[in-house]
């Protein structure tokens, strides 16, 4: 198991539609969460700012996350315009990958 964190920019305007739908996702996207390996799956927010965390059971993340993306296609059709990369984000990345500095 690992343990990922992300974090990404919320546009302001676009929060409240960002909460509403994470307060009753759809089904599907949840069942493809769990089939791609994620458990603990947990999004919070502050100041404009997303921080996601997940602990990743599988043996190929890359190919769960592909998966992933190709299963909730309509689901970021939804949630994607509300947010944006944050500024050190690598030119490929969504949400940027934070690095783990304590875990007990």
């Amino acid at each position: 198991m690992k343990r990922y964190g992300k974090v990404i920019k919320v546009k302001p305007e676009k929060l409240a539609y960002y909460k509403k739908l994470h307060a009753n996702p759809y089904p599907e996207v949840t069942a493809a969460i769990t089939e791609c390996n994620i458990r603990n799956y947990s999004i919070f927010y502050r100041d404009g700012y997303l921080f996601s965390y997940y602990e990743y059971i599988g043996d190929d993340h890359q190919r769960d996350m592909e998966k992933l993306s190709g299963m909730t296609r309509v689901w970021l059709a939804e949630t994607d315009p509300c947010q944006e990369p944050v500024a050190s984000a690598a030119a490929d990345e969504w949400w940027a990958d934070m690095e783990e500095v304590f875990h007990q």
